[in-house]
């Protein structure tokens, strides 16, 4: 039985990620009780620990943060906020994914995701705003990106997704179902999946 971590498996699409992969036979790390709060050091050091020397299949970096529109303009943002959205959208994939390095390598069919953004991308920012979260998402992007490059050699594939906007708790519109074209949490996992397969 393969086994996936998903960070980000209580809510939203890691959760629909999650029974997704429950249905197709993964032991899914993340569907059982362990705490992992992936803005946290130490919190990934206990996890890792706890995993031991258990095989990973799929590592799933889903976790993330959004502040409030109004919280993240040019006038608002602030460094607290940066370093907030930064701890878990951006440094909490990058260190779970190094905690994890050794689990995943034992695997000989693994594979790494991290969920990205279309705002985060420097080509099509047409919109303005959303300062850390827009920022976080680019970093990450070229965080995994490199990631990719430096692990292709050990045949773990690095895989950087969107999954376009979806009604889930990561902003008040998207929650309230207020964005043009927000698909249910399912959805946006279904397509995910044909990804990550």
């Amino acid at each position: 039985m393969p086994t996936a971590v998903i960070a980000g498996a209580n809510s939203g699409i890691g959760y629909a990620l999650a029974q997704i992969l429950v249905k197709e036979g993964y032991k899914a790390l993340g569907c059982e009780s362990i705490r992992l709060d992936t803005a946290s050091p130490d919190s990934i050091a206990s996890f890792a620990k706890l995993i031991g020397d258990q095989q990973i299949d799929l590592l799933l970096n889903v976790a993330g943060v959004m502040l409030p529109h109004d919280a993240d303009t040019l006038e608002t943002v602030d460094t607290a906020k940066f370093q907030k959205t930064f701890a878990v959208n951006t440094f909490g994939p990058l260190l779970l994914t190094q905690a994890l390095l050794p689990n995943i390598f034992k695997s000989s069919h693994p594979r790494i995701a991290v969920m990205s953004s279309r705002v985060g991308s420097m080509g099509d920012n047409s919109s303005g705003g959303m300062y850390a979260y827009r920022s976080s998402k680019a970093a990450v992007n070229s965080l995994f990106k490199s990631m990719a490059i430096d692990l292709r050699d050990k045949n773990v594939p690095v895989i950087l997704l969107h999954s376009g906007i979806v009604k889930t708790n990561l902003g008040p519109r998207n929650k309230e179902g207020n964005v043009p074209g927000a698909v249910q949490p399912e959805h946006a996992a279904a397509e995910l999946w044909k990804v990550l397969m």
